[in-house]
């Protein structure tokens, strides 16, 4: 399904343009398992946001290929939701109201599916930056998918309920501190804590992968075709995949996440992974191979 009859005709009688890709942008079955991406928009960023530093003679090449010449990024941002027929996952719940005005339609992608918040029965959270958490609460700052499971890795956590977090994050980073801290406080006394390596649903197994934040984790998915859900340890199609090992700014600990990044991509393309990337095009739902020095991106 893509829009529901019944979005449309509310959507067009108010004199709303429909957002681009505001339905299931990408899918992959695997045995009684569907996985979905649905679009809660874009980001737009500063181009020094995401490759401030790296060198630029090597740079500029890569970017031309992928036709950047300037200006401002604008990432989609893919919302993970699994359905097996007795659990409705959703990995991560994308920005909300109060982020940018470019993303935050993840509640008008699950009405066109018909799928309503209430029919989530886990939430599971890569991250606690505001394009993966700040969806968390409604207009009401009550729990959106309030009958679902809350879970997180305990690091991360840990981190943003932290209240030094704010002073040692960097200024511009402070909003992402003092969202998180009020976003997780609202569900402090019901998430579910996790550790590196734990099966934290049954198939579903937590991945540590720092470096984007401290406790950023991405999700094993065993199926018949396994696949790695990968949050923001990789961000981008074209640099992060051909020069995995250059550090990023887009990343808190720059190093750290292009050392995770190297041994990630490893990974997927030794096992022949399919991979889920919340900020990789066309859906993000895609494989990695060996390229040259580093990796090629291949979506579908």
């Amino acid at each position: 399904m893509l829009v529901s009859r019944r979005h449309f005709l509310a959507t067009a009688a108010a004199g709303i343009a429909l957002p681009q890709r505001l339905w299931s942008a990408s899918r992959i079955e695997s045995g009684a398992m569907q996985v979905e991406t649905l679009s809660d928009g874009h980001l737009v960023l500063p181009v020094d946001f995401v490759f401030g530093g790296m060198p630029e003679t090597e740079l500029a090449p890569i970017l031309a290929r992928h036709g950047i010449a300037g200006g401002a990024l604008e990432p989609p941002c893919n919302v993970t939701l699994l359905r097996d027929g007795s659990r409705t996952i959703l990995f991560d719940v994308g920005a909300g109201a109060d982020f940018m005005p470019t993303a935050g339609r993840l509640s008008e992608a699950l009405d066109a599916l018909d799928l309503s918040p209430e029919e989530v029965t886990h939430v599971l959270f890569t991250h606690g930056h505001p394009d993966h958490l700040w969806g968390l609460l409604d207009e009401f700052d009550e729990p959106l998918f309030a009958n679902a499971r809350h879970m997180m890795g305990r690091a991360e956590f840990d981190y943003w309920m932290d209240p030094d977090t704010a002073s040692t994050i960097g200024e511009a980073r402070q909003s992402f501190a003092a969202g998180a801290r009020r976003r997780l406080g609202a569900i402090a006394d019901r998430i579910s804590l996790f550790e590196d390596g734990e099966a934290v649903l049954p198939g579903v197994t937590a991945r540590l992968t720092p470096g984007h934040t401290p406790g950023h984790m991405a999700f094993l998915i065993d199926a018949a075709d396994p696949m790695m859900i990968l949050g923001d340890a990789v961000t981008n199609p074209h640099v992060n995949f051909e020069r995995p090992d250059w550090p990023s700014p887009s990343d808190q600990d720059a190093e750290l996440a292009a050392e995770t990044r190297v041994g990630l991509l490893d990974q997927l393309s030794a096992d022949g992974l399919i991979l889920v990337g919340f900020h990789l095009p066309e859906g993000g739902i895609g494989r990695v191979e060996r390229a040259a020095k580093g990796y090629r991106y291949l979506p579908g």
